[in-house]
This record gives structure tokens, sequence and C-alpha cells, in this order.
């Protein structure tokens, strides 16, 4: 049975006096769920990782100063960090599939406690006995989309190298860059991502019928090949071609492997006799680039949009190529543009 064990528990605070003061959250922050998204980064034994604990607290230290955009009251109370000890090789613990040990490797949070009590970051270093290191950490999802979180976890790393952050490394805090007119204005779109509900399953009348079912947790490890192999396939199989060469814009990594997920969701409904069964698929858009003008790279906030798919049924879609489900998905995302965002963002 591996054990952790905690071995120190510390505040650390931005190296250097920060902006205090209330920070308004932007229409899409706000809209984000109240939860803490929690990753954790494995670090194989290398002499090139930072061997002291403090040398990597400093480093969250200056990062913070970097991204004070943390707190949300920006009361310069500091993140919570952890450091604990694993009595086992980071080879014992598998695929890393969420066991209660992997649990472990994060911090939880309590929601039970008042909103204002909440922390907005939490880290956890955990050593392992062949002097492989993980660092977990949660991050409130209200706060930022996962490429602000990976931006300030290698701004992070950098530092914690000894390194300084570039200029262009440097978040970009002003959220006005995403505030809704100043008249709100009718929403152009109908926005049925947010204003619709999914399909239920044929015979329920509730979604969360279907969430209470007991489920499985499997990782589905895809080779370069693999991935490849079904770009290929999305990309050949495409009708639209002149003399065998595509007339349209090849299907990316993302709409292949994305398609073959929704199709072999549909077959696994399949199975149940339900032909008739509707289906669509909801997408999370990063929206930095499809604003006119685009957002500042290191735009450091939630910077999303939702959109979904049109609606399908199981026995029609199953008779379609994987280009068909990859060119619906396509359909979806190329919706979203500066007009669309803008809509939204009058909801």
């Amino acid at each position: 049975m591996i054990s952790i064990s905690i071995k120190s528990n510390s505040m650390v605070i931005p190296s250097e006096p920060t902006p205090s003061g209330l920070l308004q959250l932007s229409k899409i922050d706000q809209a984000a769920q109240w939860t803490h998204a929690p990753v954790i980064h494995i670090y194989k034994p290398n002499n090139n990782i930072p061997s002291s604990f403090e040398k990597m607290k400093n480093a969250l230290s200056h990062a913070l100063k970097e991204g004070d955009r943390l707190e949300l009251d920006r009361n310069a109370i500091g993140v919570q960090v952890l450091e604990a000890y694993a009595d086992a090789k980071l080879n014992d613990i598998g695929d890393f599939a969420p066991t209660g040990v992997v649990e472990d490797l994060v911090l939880k949070i309590d929601y039970t406690t008042p909103i204002e009590e909440w922390p907005l970051f939490l880290a956890q270093l955990t050593r392992f006995s062949c002097g492989g290191i993980c660092v977990g950490t949660a991050m409130s999802h209200t706060m930022v989309d996962g490429r602000s979180a990976t931006n300030f976890i290698s701004s992070w790393a950098k530092l914690a190298r000894g390194c300084d952050l570039e200029d262009d490394e440097i978040p970009f805090l002003d959220q006005t860059v995403l505030k809704s007119s100043e008249m709100p204005m009718k929403p152009h779109f109908d926005h049925i991502a947010y204003t619709t509900k999914s399909p239920l399953v044929i015979g329920s009348l509730d979604a969360k019928e279907k969430q209470k079912k007991e489920t499985s947790v499997a990782l589905l490890k895809l080779t370069r090949e693999q991935v490849e192999g079904l770009k290929n396939r999305a990309n050949n199989e495409t009708p639209y071609q002149e003399n065998g060469v595509s007339t349209i814009r090849p299907y990316s990594r993302y709409e292949a492997i994305s398609g073959h997920m929704w199709k072999c969701a549909c077959k696994a409904h399949r199975a149940l006799d339900r032909d008739n069964q509707p289906t669509r698929v909801r997408i999370v858009v990063d929206i930095r680039n499809r604003l006119n003008p685009p957002l500042p790279q290191k735009y450091f906030g939630n910077a999303i949009c939702t959109t979904v798919t049109s609606i399908c049924l199981y026995g029609d879609l199953l008779s379609k190529p994987l280009s068909y489900f990859a060119g619906k998905l396509r359909e979806a995302i190329e919706t979203v543009t500066d007009e669309y965002i803008r809509s939204n963002l009058d909801l």
C-alpha cells in the first residue's frame, strides 16, 4: 500500500507587493464552473530537477508577483503549498488513473465552507523514493481556463530553473477586453449551447438519472501512428474531392480524434437498440485568435466559448464515415466568430 505523508505546509506570498482591491471578473469568468481543475505534473528522476523545495516555493512567489490575478480580491494572502513524500517509485503508480493514491497527489478543497474562503490555487509537491517529483495543482476554473493555467505553470517552472520571464511571457490581466456592450444588445445568435439542454437518453425523464449510474475510468493511450492514422482516414474519406484531391482544409488531429470518440460512443449506445437516440457534442473553443482584434496570447483568465454540433441520430451517424463526424465538429467550431463571441458576451 502506497503511503503519502505531509512533510510541511506553508503559505507562499508574492515576492513583491501587488495591487490591492477588488478585481472584476469577465462575463465568461462568471459563467465558468465554480470548481477547481486538478492537474498533476510528473517529473522523472533527473539531475536538472530543482532539489530544494524552498527553491520551488521561491519561484512560485515570483510567479505570483507576475500573476497577481490569482487573488480575486487581490489581498496577497498567498497560496497554500504542501511538501509531501511518497514511499514508492513513480512506476508504482501505474498509468495514473484517478485512484485514491493519485487523488492524494492534489490538495482537496472543502466546498462546504463559505465561498469567500475557497482558495484560488493550491499546490502540492510530492517527492518519490526514486527521485521523481509530482507537482499537483488545483486552480479555480472561475479564474482561468486550461491555457492560462498551463501558461502559469510554465512560468513557475521557468523561474524554478533560475531563468527570467521575457516580456511576452508576462500575463495579460486586463479583463475589460472581454466586457459586454455598454448597452447590452439582444444576442444575434440562438446560443443553443447555453439556452437548451442536452438530449435525454430515450426512456429517461431526467439527465441526472444517467449521472447516478456507476462509471469506470480508463486511460486510452494513442500512439503517434494511431493519431496520424485517424487523421489520414478522416481526410481520405472526405467526399469533397476533385481529381482525388480534397477541396476543403484538411481535418486536424483534434477533429479526427474527437470524431472517432463520438462515433465509438454512438456504437456503444446503439448496442442497446437505440437507433433513434438523438446525440450532439458540446465543444469548448479557445477564442483568443477568433476575436477581432485577437486577444493577447498570454491573456490570463477564461477566454473560451461553448458551441454544440447539430443534433443527429445514432442510426444515421453510424452509416457515415469518420470524415462526416469531423465535418460536423468543424461546422460547430466555425460558428464561433468575433460576432458570435460578442453576442455571447451580451447574453
